[in-house]
């Protein structure tokens, strides 16, 4: 066999291994069924057709939870359902909540889009109030936070089909804009 002839098939050989291993792109969630610490934990409530707000949810009874580290589901169809919890594509709420580490103190600036209603807490105080039924919208909302561990909160509800999104970004100080993730924002091996 030539030396070309070697290479070449060579050369394919090691494109169908690296297509083979290359993980498809995965569609945006809102979150799995594993467990992993330090994430978002997120409460799923069955809700009413015709709800035009985020129910209270100290009345209601979750069917499951999700895990997520991050919020990024942009506006895109939603058919698929919470696999493992419920196949429910409308009419859902989902209440996350976790904790998250602040290094450097100072104004952090949020950002959320959500297609319907959400509302952002951070240490019980509403930053971001995007409640209601619409098509995608984006809030934004300013807080002072102080180094060590906060609480977050972010309660969303889905109404009628089909269209879904929540992206939640921050913006910490001289810093540009990314996607808020719990990972990002953990605290120190010894703080």
């Amino acid at each position: 066999m030539s030396g070309a002839l070697t290479l070449a098939w060579c050369s394919v050989f090691a494109y169908s291994l690296l297509a083979q291993d290359s993980p498809e792109p995965q569609t945006p969630t809102f979150g799995t069924t594993v467990v992993v610490a330090g994430e978002l934990s997120g409460d799923i409530y069955l809700i009413s057709p015709g709800t035009k707000k985020l129910p209270k949810f100290k009345k209601k009874k979750s069917v499951g939870a999700i895990y997520t580290d991050s919020l990024n589901v942009p506006v895109r169809d939603f058919r698929e359902g919470f696999p493992g919890v419920t196949s429910r594509f409308e009419w859902f709420a989902i209440d996350y909540h976790g904790k998250f580490w602040i290094e450097k103190p100072g104004e952090y600036e949020f950002s959320m889009q959500s297609d319907d209603g959400s509302i952002l807490y951070i240490d019980d105080r509403v930053v971001i109030d995007n409640d209601g039924i619409h098509a995608a919208r984006t809030m934004t909302g300013t807080v002072a936070l102080s180094a060590g561990i906060h609480h977050i909160r972010v309660s969303y509800f889905q109404g009628p089909r089909w269209q879904v999104a929540l992206k939640l970004s921050v913006r910490a100080p001289d810093q540009q804009w990314r996607i808020f993730s719990t990972k990002e924002f953990s605290p120190p091996v010894n703080p």
